[in-house]
């Protein structure tokens, strides 16, 4: 879905599947309960988000669910045993219902997302 802009990206997901769209704004919704100083950005293909100007993940809608991608994912303890992928940093959520965001702890994941962030973006103390 090519969109230069958040309202734009937003309207093709919700012309293309109302539920699609359902999803993507429960998660937005969440992202926005959660951050400080929340960006967004029409990238890839999708919605990136960053706190205070550090990117922690995104959301992509495909055919058959919605992923939420946590840029730093590898670096959770992942508390649910939910997060998929293999990638050097990146893991995601599949989100294929509304239902899915409460189940599979949204909250809880973005949360460490936004701490993996920052950890990640924090310079590294030698000493320690």
């Amino acid at each position: 879905m090519a969109a230069e802009s958040v309202s734009g990206l937003l309207e093709s997901v919700r012309l293309a599947s109302e539920p699609s769209h359902a999803i993507v704004q429960a998660v937005r919704h969440c992202v926005q309960e959660r951050c400080r100083s929340l960006t967004e950005e029409v990238k890839y293909g999708g919605l990136v988000f960053a706190s205070d100007g550090l990117p922690f993940g995104g959301v992509f809608v495909y055919r058959q669910h919605v992923s939420v991608e946590l840029s730093c994912g590898a670096f959770i303890a992942d508390p649910h045993g939910l997060l998929e992928g293999s990638g050097k940093g990146r893991r995601h959520l599949k989100l294929r219902s509304l239902e899915d965001i409460k189940s599979k702890h949204l909250e809880t994941y973005l949360t460490l997302a936004v701490q993996a962030a920052q950890a990640q973006a924090s310079p590294v103390d030698p000493l320690e």
